[in-house]
């Protein structure tokens, strides 16, 4: 009899605790990186859904009737803007602003000018203050059509992102502000932490260059002085021609490219095609973590992730 009341006082109490974590705000986000950040700030308050599935490109989604509900109920929604999810552009443009955090739109994010032609140039330095970043044109002043929108994978971007949307948080649910910004502290005290060991960790990798699949990991070569020489593919939605495969070829030769990156959303037997005959190895680069969920660790398992790979073909040997 007592075991029997036990049992059901601590369902009642798994019930009444569940009710409590889930009577939040309900927030959406676009892409699994953004997720795993805004589920940082609203840890033990509410859950987060994305719109966009890990596996699938931003670049290219096409929203279903559901994902358009989730939109049109959520009490914040949290995406980059048009220059990356240019599918969900018009269902977007529905949502109150007070409802909406848009990130290209957030002051201090560091913008980085979009790179054209899939041939990058040559790197120049910076002095050691700067921790011997490549030199870039920040980009504030470029329009979104200009800009890199892959703005997530800088760390810096990343304590900016949560600043933000700590802020929106606290403005559709102001009884939790002060959890948020506890929240989005901790986060921020990590996320420095994050950078200074991937710091340590690439430096011996930063001068060995490489080639990814598509222009995504610009803000993560920026963050940590890696030299990118070039893009396979020019755009994400275009397999590249048979003219670039050979340009590529030939690029990787001169340039004594040392790794040719896929990417899980994309085939693989391109960049094998590409290496076959070089002295280059291919790797894999997953710049939106498609197997690690939207927990609040997944977006430094992803950096973290990004870094072993980097680490594991441009170190062999």
């Amino acid at each position: 009899m007592f075991s029997r009341w036990l049992s059901r006082a601590f369902l009642l109490t798994v019930v009444m605790f569940s009710s409590t974590v889930m009577a939040g705000p309900k927030v959406v986000v676009s892409i699994a990186p953004l997720q795993s950040l805004v589920a940082a700030v609203t840890q033990g308050i509410s859950e987060v859904e994305v719109l966009i599935p890990a596996g699938q490109s931003p670049h290219v989604f096409a929203l279903r009737p559901s994902d358009r509900r989730k939109i049109s109920e959520a009490d914040l929604l949290v995406w980059v803007g048009p220059g990356l999810e240019q599918g969900i552009v018009q269902s977007i443009s529905h949502v109150p602003e007070s409802r909406l955090v848009t990130l290209e739109e957030v002051e201090g994010i560091h913008w980085l000018p979009a790179r054209v032609g899939g041939n990058f140039e040559k790197r120049r330095r910076h002095g050691h203050g700067d921790h011997g970043h490549a030199q870039y044109d920040r980009g504030q002043s470029h329009s979104p059509d200009e800009r890199d929108p892959h703005i997530w994978l800088s760390p810096a971007n990343a304590q900016l992102i949560v600043q933000s949307v700590a802020d929106g948080l606290s403005a559709v649910d102001p009884a939790n502000a002060q959890r948020y910004r506890q929240n989005a502290d901790e986060t921020l005290a990590r996320l420095e932490t994050l950078e200074t060991t991937l710091q340590a960790r690439l430096e011996p990798v930063r001068d060995r260059p490489f080639i990814v699949f598509h222009d995504a990991f610009q803000y993560f070569e920026h963050a940590f002085g890696l030299t990118a020489v070039g893009s396979v593919t020019v755009s994400p939605e275009h397999a590249p021609s048979v003219r670039r495969v050979a340009e590529l070829r030939d690029r990787i030769e001169q340039l004594g490219a040392v790794c040719v990156f896929s990417e899980p959303q994309f085939p693989p037997r391109l960049v094998e095609t590409l290496v076959e005959g070089t002295s280059a190895r291919s790797g894999i680069l997953d710049p939106l973590g498609i197997d690690l969920g939207g927990t609040p660790d997944a977006y430094f398992q992803l950096l973290e992730r990004l870094a072993d790979s980097m680490l594991q073909c441009l170190n062999a040997d």
